[in-house]
């Protein structure tokens, strides 16, 4: 099991997303941290992506103000 994770390894650890939704994230800067080491080569640490999902546990389905 590797520490890093492609785009396509990162939909199959977190169901329910979509390849052009993880890359919107990525663009909009919400997603899990990931690396670019090729101008087209993308990359997510899996520790990184278990804490983003992690890190959006809540306890109730209200909106914070």
């Amino acid at each position: 099991m590797s520490d890093y994770l492609t785009p396509d390894q990162v939909l199959e650890l977190i169901p329910g997303i979509s390849k052009a939704g993880l890359a919107q994230l990525r663009f909009k800067g919400g997603g899990p941290k990931f690396l670019r080491p090729t101008p087209r080569k993308i990359l997510y640490r899996r520790a990184d992506v278990i804490a983003w999902v992690e890190g959006s546990e809540r306890t109730s389905t209200a909106v914070a103000s």
